[in-house]
């Protein structure tokens, strides 16, 4: 399929042709199913009306709905309770299938939706239990006031809903009638707060990170695992908040406003004491082992699991215990990203001082999945008069099915967000009897619970959902993890197995808190201590938070529930019966979790700005100006973050200004670190073959940006790909390798590694977004450890059919480069003069579930794309590719905004895709194409600028 062209004729014409064929398909369905004829008025019949007026039962005044030509609504309102009906109703005007789809999903009730194959993933979901942990929440956490938005955002949403079914709703809604006579329930309360479940659980962590080091361990040593893991280069790359300490229980940033707040440690080696650890994940989501001990020999068991042992059989009982967890997970639909791995944001804030406007500058661009609609809707929530009656001044980013705005600006400030990627999950294994589970040397009931399963097309199923004190066995949802069986590692002190050990799942999100009242607070802060106190509340997931006021400050906090552990560091299985493993604390109270007041943050730094990537917060450990607390080992290793803070102090050395393009052009920046640290050494090797010396020199003057149409770009990240899986990929276990890989290897036993040792054939075992090496930036910094000492071991690899084996680094790397050239040969075709990164690095947008596993001919209709798209993984135009699954882009920045906050009505943004989730609105995709070239749309926000952008107007009446 060729790339998406960007004019606009060509658009309509790829669009009409759709819609012909969605016609035609949709009259052979009713024509021959049901004996009714539908015309085009059943593709049309779900566009929102956005103009005149309707009545919304409930409204005690009138609403303002204004939209601008690319669909975006502002909303007008006198009372705080109309404002939010209004916004429920105008979300389900343009997103309800999207709604509807994820209130399915968070409940584990996709199996009422799609039929029988999602039964699996709906167990799992039930077992997570977010629905209940959501209505808890409801029920004793919240405030008065966020139930009453809740319940009149609800009120909305149903209102839009009345009377509607089937075609009204969405072409997707018309496919599920026409199958089952599916009809859609009333909008609840508790819909809107599991979706910040969900959330949470895409942004979860490390648990992933823990599945892998204790897979790792069949295969490699503890110390060629801390080679894979090592230590964030804190001596190159900045934490988010340099120095500071906690002083009467109070986290105080190093210096005062105005002092020298710019020089803190940044240049501490990797040693020291502390609990830490050691982390992995995709791409721009990579963990960066902690400053404190991962220097250190490793103290990680053979055996992979926390006080393990190291008997071989039992290191295969806990493998496959785990590799089957790895699997399940991916199984669970990922709304922000693959599993939570790879999703990783851009933030900076840049001081007045340093700045063209005299204000602020503010730029955000979280990196999640490519979906389509977008995950993010833009709005703006506009109270006629501010008052008491009517509190919200606010535009920016929502989340259809959840009132509010997640990101954005208001009045007063603006903010932003990154994940933390904080530590909040653990696994622990569970030794099980009949009747109960194990804890310090008592045999202790579980709690459960049965819940029912309703199944489109089929007969209900029942399950039951098993807890300890830790948390849900997740191991029951798994046929192979129904027991991790008799020979899962255990130390020797560990019970009597019985019949064998469970898994279960110990996590923040589990506990029931109050993030939804946060983002009401956010959306009505009016300086940084009403920032900070409505940060305060933003419990799961934990993000990093960044802040700018109209006054010119600027600010960062880092918030949310951070458990404070007993013995282990959360990087392996840990033993669920042992007390001392346990989290510190109750479940329902704060003493398990780091104080807030305790938690790290940053108001108006002397050095200007404030940058926050997914690097490391702060560098924990015990010394000056280091953290006591652990947050994680798993950060980012700081590649996007350096380079955002190089290209900030290029920009104002000399007394330079940075301008609201300078910011998005920022956003836009292609530079890839590997290849300037590779690149080098790749043009001095000597290649006999001449083709292959004719991709090498590809190589020459290039200066590393990895623009669409750049064939150096091409080139290296082949060779890039070919050298992670020479070196690394060949090495890992199966488990971790990508699906389809297979190599000859000698059979597992107890017995000698002999030379009567059987061969097998071993297959790599894990999806193309999930595998590794993924190439993120823990590869980046593991190779740059590695790559002066050219005979180490990982440059060694086996002859392959003509291929000799490599003993060097650069044997290797001629061997990748080879690879490279005979791989892009056969994508791009023998003519490098027509190679390009674009051509391999392309962007799909797929439609929810039916744009993913539907027939081919509804995935054309309801997809969108190719675009070629420049950029890479951890760049910070952050389009990632996974390394060891091929070129195609998995994540994407969702969106991006520079608010300017010396005058908000000359602010920007743009959304991945558009407005409209109905699937052939001319606001479907129409963003797209200015978002791949980088382009932003003016944001107005005082009324005059919003009236002046108007083009639609609708007026809601009670």
């Amino acid at each position: 399929m060729p790339a998406k062209e960007t004019a606009p004729s060509v658009k309509k014409k790829g669009r009409r042709a759709r819609l012909l064929v969605l016609v035609l398909v949709l009259a052979l369905l009713s024509g021959f199913g049901y004996g009714t004829y539908w015309g085009l008025d059943t593709v049309r019949a779900s566009f929102p009306q956005t103009t005149g007026s309707l009545k919304v039962p409930g409204l005690k005044g009138t609403v303002e709905v204004k939209r601008d030509t690319n669909g975006i609504p502002q909303l007008y309102a006198d009372n705080d309770d109309d404002l939010f009906r209004a916004q429920g109703f105008v979300h389900a005007q343009d997103r309800f299938w999207e709604m509807d789809v994820r209130r399915h999903m968070t409940s584990g009730r996709l199996s009422e939706m799609f039929g029988a194959g999602q039964v699996e993933t709906d167990a799992f979901l039930r077992t997570l239990g977010w629905r209940h942990v959501a209505q808890a929440e409801l029920d004793s956490k919240l405030s008065a006031e966020t139930k009453k938005y809740l319940q009149a955002y609800a009120d909305g949403v149903n209102a839009y809903l009345k009377g509607k079914s089937g075609k009204d709703l969405s072409v997707e809604h018309a496919a599920l009638k026409l199958s089952d006579g599916y009809r859609p329930e009333p909008w609840t309360p508790v819909d809107s707060v599991a979706w910040l479940k969900a959330m949470a659980w895409d942004l979860r962590g490390n648990m992933q990170d823990e599945i892998d080091r204790a897979l790792m361990t069949n295969k490699l040593t503890p110390q060629q695992i801390e080679e894979l893991y090592p230590p964030y280069p804190f001596d190159r790359n900045k934490p988010v908040v340099e120095g500071g300490k906690i002083e009467g229980g109070k986290f105080a940033p190093q210096g005062t406003p105005g002092s020298d707040n710019g020089k803190g440690a940044g240049s501490g080696s990797a040693t020291g004491s502390g609990n830490t650890g050691a982390g992995t994940g995709a791409g721009t989501g990579s963990g960066a082992a902690g400053a404190s001990t991962a220097s250190q020999p490793s103290t990680a068991p053979q055996s992979g699991l926390a006080g393990g042992a190291t008997a071989q059989g039992a290191s295969v009982g806990l493998r496959t215990s785990l590799t089957s967890l790895a699997k399940t997970l991916d199984q669970v639909p990922a709304i922000l990203g693959p599993n939570g791995s790879g999703i990783g944001s851009n933030s900076w804030v840049v001081s007045g001082k340093y700045t063209t406007t005299g204000k602020p500058l503010l730029a955000n661009d979280p990196h999640l999945s490519p979906q389509l609609p977008s995950v993010w809707y833009q709005m703006g929530l506009h109270c006629r008069a501010v008052s008491p009656q009517c509190q919200y001044d606010v535009a920016g980013y929502t989340f259809s099915g959840m009132p509010g705005v997640v990101i954005g600006h208001n009045a007063d400030i603006a903010w932003g967000m990154t994940n933390l990627g904080a530590d909040v999950t653990d696994l622990y294994l569970e030794q099980v009897r009949p009747e109960g589970y194990v804890y310090d040397n008592k045999v202790v009931p579980f709690t459960t619970r049965v819940e029912e399963i309703k199944v489109a097309g089929g007969a209900p199923k029942k399950i039951t959902i098993r807890s300890t004190n830790n948390g849900p066995l997740v191991s029951d949802r798994s046929d192979e993890l129904g027991t991790v069986g008799s020979r899962a590692p255990v130390p020797p002190s560990a019970p009597d197995r019985g019949d064998g050990y469970a898994v279960s799942l110990r996590w923040t999100a589990l506990d029931p808190g109050k993030s939804m009242d946060a983002v009401f607070k956010l959306n009505k802060a009016k300086d940084f201590a009403g920032f900070r106190n409505a940060a305060r509340d933003f419990e799961v997931p934990s993000q990093n938070l960044i802040y700018a006021d109209v006054k010119g400050n600027i600010g960062y906090q880092a918030p949310g529930r951070i458990p404070l552990r007993g013995a282990g560091d959360g990087r392996m299985p840990a033993p669920g019966w042992d007390p001392k493993y346990a989290w510190k604390g109750g479940k329902d109270g704060n003493t398990g979790y780091i104080p807030q007041d305790e938690m790290p943050y940053d108001y108006n730094p002397a050095r200007g700005y404030i940058v926050t990537a997914n690097q490391a917060v702060v560098e924990n450990g015990t010394g000056a100006g280091k953290y006591p607390h652990l947050l994680t080992g798993d950060w980012g290793y700081g590649a996007r973050s350096q380079r955002i803070n190089d290209l900030i102090e290029a920009k104002i050395k000399d007394s330079g200004k940075i301008s609201s393009d300078d910011m998005r052009a920022m956003q836009m920046d292609n530079s890839s670190e590997i290849a300037a640290l590779l690149t080098p050494i790749l043009a001095k090797i000597e290649m006999s073959d001449p083709d292959v010396r004719a991709a090498q020199k590809l190589l020459d003057g290039w200066n590393y940006t990895q623009e669409p149409d750049s064939a150096a770009a091409a080139y290296f990240n082949a060779v890039w790909s070919n050298i992670l899986r020479l070196a690394f990929g060949d090495k890992l276990p199966k488990e971790l390798r990508i699906q389809g890989s297979c190599r000859n290897v000698r059979e597992e036993t107890s017995g000698p590694a002999d030379d009567l040792a059987k061969t097998v054939r071993e297959c790599g075992a894990r999806d193309a977004d999930s595998a590794q090496p993924d190439g993120g930036d823990r590869w980046f910094e593991v190779v740059r450890r590695l790559v002066k000492d050219e005979k180490s071991a990982w440059w060694q690899s086996p002859a392959l059919r003509n291929k000799p084996a490599t003993t060097t680094r650069d044997e290797l790397f001629a061997r990748a480069m080879v690879d490279a050239r005979w791989e892009l040969t056969a994508k791009l075709g023998k003519d490098q003069s027509t190679w390009s990164w674009g051509r391999m690095h392309q962007l799909t947008l797929e439609n929810q579930t039916i744009g993913k596993e539907g027939p081919g001919f509804l995935q054309f209709m309801l997809n969108r794309g190719p675009w070629n798209l420049g950029g890479g993984e951890a760049t910070v135009n952050a389009t990632g590719w996974n390394a060891a699954g091929g070129y195609g882009v998995t994540w994407v920045p969702s969106m991006r905004m520079v608010v300017n906050l010396g005058d908000l009505d000359k602010s920007r943004w743009i959304n991945l895709t558009g407005a409209s989730g109905h699937t052939y609105h001319d606001n479907y995709t129409d963003q797209t194409t200015l978002w791949a070239k980088g382009d932003l749309l003016d944001w107005p926000f005082g009324k005059e600028a919003v009236d002046k952008a108007t083009e639609y107007r609708l007026t809601l009446n009670p």
